[in-house]
């Protein structure tokens, strides 16, 4: 019996050597697509092991880098990094299309059934190449109500799903608000989905170094969001056309 089966991918992108962890599901047919965004930290185990349970699932599933195969655990040195990152539309789009061009060329892949599933600054590389007019079939976010340039949520050509903690310190209800009124005026499909006592980055497990206020991991939440993940995924992009047909 053929097993899942992982690999490491290294790619040019925000001037640095990004290395990715690429997932694929046994067989050797194409599949359905999943781009996989890290939190600000950076790629760790954790979007990994999604990234394998993602295969497990029948997806081609490649979670990104963000700092050229670096994991940023010190607080302040993660925030002087994506602060500016998170200010620039561009860059996230360019370290978006980079890790998207690595999965849409994967033999794999079907180029045309991709998914972009984010958390905190990954999610928000997500939405933006949601602004850019690339072409996916859903995008799902975690702790990543952020907003973009003006008109730009128009160009976003499939379902949103966004999924943040009610007592998330760096997504406050204001910029809940904010991102909901952007995608009504853009007349995006999207859902918005508040698990309640949550903090930043409930999904997360705990770690062994400091972490910025207001962040906990939420055991209960961090699984219902997973199968929200899950659930959008299945709707938007089953691993075979008939499902849902």
């Amino acid at each position: 019996m053929t097993t899942m089966t992982t690999r490491t991918v290294e790619y040019p992108a925000d001037g640095l050597t990004m290395i990715g962890h690429l997932a694929l599901p046994a067989g050797a047919d194409r599949r359905p697509g999943v781009l996989l965004g890290p939190e600000g930290m950076g790629l760790s185990d954790v979007e990994r092991r999604r990234a394998d349970a993602l295969a497990e699932l029948g997806y081609v599933a490649l979670a990104f880098d963000l700092h050229g195969g670096r994991y940023v655990g010190d607080p302040e040195e993660m925030l002087a990094r994506c602060m500016p990152l998170l200010a620039d539309p561009d860059r996230m789009r360019g370290i978006g299309r980079a890790a998207l061009d690595v999965l849409r060329t994967e033999p794999r892949t079907d180029p045309d059934r991709i998914a972009a599933v984010g958390y905190g600054t990954g999610g928000a590389v997500a939405l933006e190449l949601g602004r850019a007019g690339a072409h996916l079939r859903a995008i799902g976010t975690v702790n990543a109500t952020t907003t973009g340039r003006p008109g730009e949520a128009a160009r976003i050509r499939c379902p949103v799903w966004a999924g943040v903690g009610s007592e998330d310190p760096i997504m406050p209800p204001a910029r809940r608000d904010a991102f909901a009124a952007e995608m009504r005026a853009a007349g995006v499909d999207w859902r918005l989905t508040v698990y309640g006592g949550a903090l930043h980055a409930f999904h997360h497990p705990p770690v062994d170094h400091p972490v910025v206020p207001g962040v906990g991991y939420h055991r209960q939440h961090a699984r219902r969001a997973w199968r929200d993940v899950v659930d959008l995924l299945a709707e938007c992009l089953p691993v075979t056309e008939d499902l849902g047909a």
